[in-house]
């Protein structure tokens, strides 16, 4: 290896004295690759594989979407590298509320999916997929709603358009599924956002516009700020680079009047610790009785979308889960290990993202 190369794969990350200079060959003498089985069709795939590291500090995850290049993937290396080697910061709360997820299912399947999450009374329904109309996204909200009345609760009903709509149907949708927590990234690019957010204030609808896309997918993560856009972000460690991270951004744009919902990126369990330590960690916000204001319902439960993981399922209790930090049990690592030619594509791409992350 010459010299240049060899510079190239050592990282030095000093966030702090306890992290140590990392080296390639170490990350992958660490690494595990995992193929998870999915209980229903979600973003398109039936199975998730993730690296997974057994760092000096915990366990780590890398597992960006198989369409991302190494650009986009290497915040989701530095994540995966934080909880590997620096471990997660300290929490001030140990329970978590949980938002259920609904994927974009016919509204028959609804409520064995609802029935999935016991306890939780805020939902994210998934909207806007290909080959689905609005009035098919209408009719599986309207199940959710029933569904979840039906077993005595009062719904808190998100929708997740993942850009998929445009400004007029976004705005169609919300006359059409009112009453609503907010719907996330209703459209593809914040300018849009915030014609929605504009029209439905000026139309008295009263539904929130949440940022996910418009926050994790760009250069300039408070943006979304800047334009109002959006009255609530929705972050998640991995894409944005790590649970330190996350609680940079959300301090920000807390500081600018924004509600906070903290989120997964259909990560394994591993991943998952993630996002409860970030939970965890946001700093206490007190209304004017001095009441502590827990924050938003987080979509961490999505565990209940793999049909294996490589811990025991994380048990969802009243709608909460606990935020203790879970590590993989040696006999699932290895019945869920993927095939070698997998194994060793998922390598490659770590060595694809290693290149940027001095960048």
């Amino acid at each position: 290896m010459d010299i240049v190369a060899e510079m190239a794969s050592i990282v030095s990350c000093d966030r702090g004295a306890t992290m140590k200079a990392m080296h390639i060959d170490d990350v992958l003498d660490r690494a595990h690759v995992v193929s998870l089985p999915l209980a229903v069709r979600f973003r398109g795939i039936t199975t998730r594989e993730a690296l997974l590291i057994d760092g000096p500090a915990g366990w780590g995850e890398f597992a960006p979407f198989l369409e991302y290049g190494p650009a986009e993937s290497v915040a989701w290396l530095r994540a995966g590298l934080e909880a590997a080697y620096e471990g997660f910061p300290e929490p001030v709360r140990d329970s978590i509320e949980a938002n259920a997820t609904i994927p974009a299912v016919p509204a028959s399947e609804v409520t064995a999916v609802v029935e999935r999450y016991p306890g939780c009374r805020t939902f994210k329904i998934k909207v806007a997929e290909k080959g689905h109309t609005l009035a098919d996204d209408a009719a599986r909200v309207r199940a959710v709603r029933d569904a979840v009345t039906q077993r005595g609760e009062i719904p808190i009903l998100r929708v997740d358009a993942n850009g998929g709509w445009s400004v007029d149907e976004a705005v169609e949708a919300a006359q059409m599924m009112m009453p609503l927590d907010y719907m996330e990234q209703p459209c593809a690019t914040t300018e849009e956002l915030a014609q929605v957010r504009g029209r439905l204030m000026r139309a008295g609808l009263f539904v929130r516009v949440a940022a996910d896309e418009s926050i994790r997918k760009v250069a300039d993560p408070y943006r979304v700020a800047e334009l109002q856009a959006a009255d609530v972000a929705v972050v998640k460690p991995a894409p944005l680079g790590g649970v330190r991270r996350v609680l940079e951004v959300a301090q920000h744009l807390r500081q600018r009047h924004m509600d906070i919902t903290v989120a997964s990126a259909l990560d394994t369990s591993i991943g998952i610790n993630m996002g409860l330590a970030a939970v965890a960690a946001l700093p206490r916000i007190y209304d004017d009785e001095d009441i502590d204001v827990t924050p938003a319902a987080a979509g961490l439960a999505t565990g209940s979308l793999f049909e294996e993981d490589v811990t025991a399922p994380r048990p969802l209790i009243d709608g909460h889960l606990s935020a203790d930090i879970l590590t993989p049990d040696p006999d699932r690592l290895a019945a869920l290990a993927a095939p070698a030619d997998r194994r060793d594509w998922w390598f490659d791409r770590l060595r694809a993202c290693w290149q940027h992350l001095a960048k």
